[in-house]
């Protein structure tokens, strides 16, 4: 039996690797995925919902009084209102950007992705039948809006993440206004992945797409619980936008998905309703973590980092005349593991992501590995 031809197209593009969990004595910082437990809330809300009957089909869309919960925190606008239904609840981000991109673009459809880019992307649209048009960032990772206004006259989309993966940028108010000045007069579609949304540092400030006149009727925000709150596995995230590009997006989204679990949205609605404080703790961790990577980091000749602004990652660029995935085996072999950068696009080559959503102990161990491999004297 042989795959559909669409699959075989995706497994010649694709760059992303199947994970699995590190092996005997290595040390992992490949991982995008908070190292904290669940917040307890979470946990007891998601048991009391099974042991109250919440085992049944949701509504396709989502929980209403979830949707309505979310709906409420969208940036406010004296020319918008938001409700429920404006709304889609998703299995993760990954169920969001796969119902927007194959509810919105077909065969021939071209997306502008500028790159290093969360891999993702380029795979669901290729998955759609469309085009991939990677525009390369600028030297400090923020994005290159000449090189923008060349590619995005006829295209059919833009997706970028803000604060980005595998960067660690986050692009400025200022950025996401050019970019709406760049698109006025088209119809292009724009996807905001703000995943890391809570993930900023010192000096800089994640401005919502949808907060942002020239772009608000254009965009669609894809969030998700699993890296505010710690909730990966749950798969539980979430779309809002234009109301006909939502309806698309949900009809998209239950047709190969099917409602998320009853128990997990009844869980969500207790994780917003955390304090701030239970997220502010990890938020401080990772930005020790952050300047632990960078003070590491910073100085070693052959090593180029630029300070991640927000998420958890770094994105080192190394002297070695050598592509990243070899580099990524040998540092394998050396025990420790992280991500190629070709992997997010050909501007990737010659850098790799590192992840500091892990232990302190595992973070100086893997900073060492990799120092002593590709440091030069």
């Amino acid at each position: 039996m042989t795959a559909a031809p669409r699959i075989e197209q995706l497994r010649r593009f694709s760059r992303r690797p199947a994970l699995t969990p590190a092996p005997p004595g290595a040390v992992s910082l490949a991982m995008g995925e908070p190292d904290f437990p669940t917040p307890p809330p979470v946990v007891e809300a998601a048991a009391a919902a099974l042991r109250a009957g919440h085992t049944h089909y949701a509504d396709q869309k989502g929980l209403p009084e979830l949707r309505a919960a979310l709906a409420s925190r969208l940036p406010s606008h004296p020319g918008r209102t938001w409700s429920a239904d404006d709304v889609v609840v998703t299995h993760g981000a990954t169920g969001a950007l796969a119902a927007v991109v194959l509810a919105m673009v077909g065969p021939g459809d071209r997306v502008v992705i500028p790159e290093p880019a969360y891999s993702l992307y380029a795979d669901l649209v290729v998955l759609a039948g469309g085009t991939v048009d990677f525009v390369p960032l600028a030297p400090d990772l923020h994005w290159d809006l000449d090189a923008l206004a060349a590619a995005l006259p006829g295209a059919t989309m833009v997706i970028f993440s803000n604060p980005a993966n595998p960067t660690g940028i986050v692009h400025s108010e200022q950025e996401l206004k050019a970019l709406g000045d760049l698109l006025g007069g088209s119809d292009v579609l724009v996807v905001s992945d703000e995943a890391y949304h809570r993930l900023v540092y010192s000096g800089h400030e994640a401005t919502p797409a949808l907060a942002v006149d020239s772009l608000r009727n254009r965009t669609v925000c894809v969030q998700t619980f699993s890296k505010t709150y710690a909730m990966t596995g749950w798969r539980v995230g979430y779309l809002a936008g234009p109301r006909e590009v939502v309806d698309a997006a949900a009809h998209m989204h239950r047709t190969f998905n099917g409602s998320v679990n009853t128990a997990v949205q009844r869980a969500a609605i207790a994780a917003l309703d955390l304090p701030d404080e239970v997220v502010d703790v990890m938020v401080d961790t990772y930005r020790w973590r952050r300047e632990l990577v960078v003070e590491r980091l910073s100085g070693v000749r052959g090593l180029h980092l630029v300070p991640p602004e927000g998420a958890f990652y770094g994105f080192l660029r190394y002297d070695a005349a050598r592509p990243s995935e070899e580099v990524v085996r040998e540092l394998a072999e050396r025990k420790v593991l992280v991500r190629a950068g070709a992997e997010y696009g050909p501007s990737g080559e010659g850098h790799i992501r590192i992840s500091f959503a892990a232990s302190e102990d595992d973070l100086r161990i893997g900073l060492a590995r990799i120092v002593d491999h590709l440091g030069t004297a």
